[in-house]
């Protein structure tokens, strides 16, 4: 109905923006009439959602502002994938298992690896490193980030599902004009006017976005708080749009003031709840830019060695992986591996 598909690296145009616009309208009055209709249907004061469609962070902040619902929950790994947590659930559930609350753990159900092993696979890449206790660790990356460094961060378990949540995560300052473009164009290999998520200490997100309740999951989009907002010059239209400052936090800001956002309880992942308290004490700023650790056709990294070469191979400023500092500069020179292109 739309025409031709567009390209991967061809030219964005107008009617490709009006095609993808016109579809996410459809497919939020598709969302919100399903969520009134259950509503209707089972009286039921709470929504639980799943399934690909779940991911359409935009319909799911819409469901939640229109109040159909008192609150409503997704799923992490919202996807085919997340569908066996819940048939385990089931037949846990079913067997006589117990009921149990935030099951999910912040999504942090992945591997972890200890700083041995992470020495030990920095050792075998030759990596140039630096060990840092708790303390000095967060003082350093504060440091960093608010010198405008992109810092790839590896901590603990991985994330289950399709957003990196803090712990396979690439971070930056949200304040920074010149941050959006240069993790796109230099780490991820991407379109520069894509926006990133913020990330915050929950019960600082409403200082800053227009957010009723918490996002661990990185699910729901909520619009920038007004006070925050800049509005362009009335002479700038069309794509130069993109390019402009929309709010005092251009990093994770969209052209619509709007922004995808992740809330961080300290109870699922204190060593990221602490670094954001820090970053907002060194800069008043209580919002870091979390991006998924990879770039452009490439899965998350998971394992030290995925971590150490997705690294060397961006213009990432510096890794902090565990109790280590690298900084890819001091790197020996790797090489870059290409995703296998299809025949």
């Amino acid at each position: 109905l739309g025409g031709p598909p567009r390209r991967a690296e061809e030219p964005i145009t107008a009617r490709h923006m009006d095609v993808a616009r016109s579809i996410q309208a459809v497919t939020e009055e598709i969302m919100v009439r399903l969520a009134k209709f259950a509503r209707a249907l089972t009286g039921k004061k709470y929504l639980c959602m799943a399934g690909g469609v779940a991911l359409n962070c935009v319909a799911n902040g819409r469901i939640l502002r229109e109040k159909i619902f008192d609150d409503i929950w997704i799923q992490p790994a919202a996807g085919d994938a997340g569908g066996a947590v819940g048939a385990a659930l089931a037949a846990w559930r079913a067997g006589g298992g117990a009921r149990t609350t935030n099951a999910m753990r912040g999504s942090l159900l992945g591997p972890e690896y200890s700083d041995a092993e992470i020495e030990a696979t920095l050792k075998a890449c030759g990596a140039v490193y630096k060990k840092l206790e708790r303390d000095a660790l967060l003082d350093f990356t504060t440091e960093l980030l608010k010198a405008g460094k992109v810092v790839g961060w590896v901590q603990g378990r991985m994330e289950f599902g399709p957003r990196a949540l803090g712990n396979r995560s690439i971070l930056g300052d949200a304040r920074s004009p010149q941050m959006q473009s240069v993790m796109n164009l230099k780490v991820k290999f991407r379109e520069s006017f894509r926006p990133f998520a913020p990330i915050v200490r929950k019960e600082r997100a409403q200082d800053y976005f227009e957010l009723d309740g918490e996002s661990p999951y990185m699910l729901i989009v909520a619009p920038v708080q007004k006070a925050l907002r800049k509005t362009p010059p009335a002479n700038v239209t069309g794509l130069d749009l993109l390019k402009q400052e929309r709010s005092t936090l251009p990093a994770v800001t969209h052209v619509d003031y709007s922004a995808r956002i992740q809330t961080v309880d300290g109870k699922d992942n204190p060593l990221l709840y602490d670094l954001l308290g820090r970053f907002e004490a060194a800069t008043g700023c209580a919002v870091l830019v979390n991006t998924s650790f990879n770039v452009r056709g490439e899965p998350i990294v998971c394992d030290p060695d995925d971590a150490y070469r997705c690294f060397v191979n961006t213009e990432m400023d510096y890794l902090v992986i565990g109790s280590f500092v690298l900084e890819r500069t001091a790197q020996p020179k790797a090489q870059r591996r290409v995703a296998p292109q299809a025949d």
